[in-house]
């Protein structure tokens, strides 16, 4: 029972990085009805370019703005070269190619400056285990589902409380509507873009101390957050969250009893069950388009 609850808890943080990183993919989705295929990336080069800073001397807490801030500059240029002229010409697939393929160049940047090997984050947090409930769970893991928490729970807020943020609602509604209300839709789809890149920079700085950090990080990671945000449903905040946890705690689980080797199919097979029984995902609503 307690190697079990051990596992629980490292999947529920394992689950929250996942539901942050969806959450970027529910951002887009939400305002452009476009996804980046590049949030893996972001959050690679979020804990690389943190792992710098940190070991330039700066202190774990202050680098976290900075890469925050960093994230959200690549993610308005991933929008503004990948994205725009796609849906300025209503292409329904350039911006999938568009996001894929700045997410490669991101990549071997990564792997020219930072080197092809994994490296080390320093863990901010001391690395003994602390007892919980009768099992053990490391400082850093708690940090993370907080963190993951908070992240979520202050653009929920920004969307209902902010003139910014009744704007990016707005366009979510309907876009058309908001541009003719006098909404700057562009501007909103830029800003979602930029949030999305941010809040995958922050997965990045979260998880990088409990795992390597290197150029090929963000990869896997970011197509289980699309497994999550599918599973979830991409209209869905809950459901990414609760979809985010499943195949977290799924992962660890299957990783132990079974073989590592097979950590990866439960998630797929929900994946498959989802798409196959209720494609909107597990909490998502279905819409009508008007044609």
């Amino acid at each position: 029972m307690q190697i079990l609850l051990q596992l629980v808890y490292s999947g529920i943080a394992l689950g929250m990085i996942y539901a942050v990183i969806a959450f970027g993919y529910q951002l887009t989705f939400a305002t452009s009805d476009t996804l980046n295929f590049g949030q893996g990336d972001a959050l690679m080069l979020g804990a690389l370019v943190g792992l710098t800073l940190v070991g330039a001397g700066v202190n774990y807490w202050l680098m976290i703005p900075i890469v925050c801030v960093f994230g959200a500059v690549q993610g308005a240029v991933v929008e503004r070269i990948g994205v725009r002229p796609a849906i300025k010409i209503k292409s329904e697939f350039g911006w999938i190619m568009s996001t894929i393929a700045l997410g490669i160049i991101f990549k071997n940047v990564a792997e020219n400056v930072w080197g092809h090997d994994d490296l080390k984050f320093p863990s901010p947090l001391p690395e003994s285990p602390i007892p919980l409930f009768g099992a053990n769970v490391l400082p850093m893991e708690i940090l993370v589902v907080v963190g993951a928490i908070a992240m979520m729970a202050a653009v929920e807020v920004f969307n209902r409380k902010s003139i910014y943020g009744k704007a990016v609602v707005a366009t979510f509604n309907d876009r058309d509507a908001a541009k003719l209300m006098g909404i700057n839709t562009g501007l909103v789809i830029t800003f979602s873009y930029a949030l999305s890149s941010l809040s995958a920079a922050f997965a990045g700085v979260m998880i990088a101390p409990l795992t390597l950090t290197g150029a090929t990080m963000g990869a896997v990671l970011g197509l289980k957050a699309f497994a999550v945000a599918i599973i979830g449903g991409l209209t869905s905040g809950m459901g990414i969250i609760v979809g985010g946890i499943i195949l977290g705690v799924a992962e660890t689980t299957t990783g132990f009893y079974l073989s590592t080797g097979y950590k990866d199919v439960p998630g797929l097979v929900l994946l498959l069950l989802v798409l196959a029984f209720k494609p909107a995902g597990l909490f998502g609503k279905t819409t009508i388009k008007k044609v």
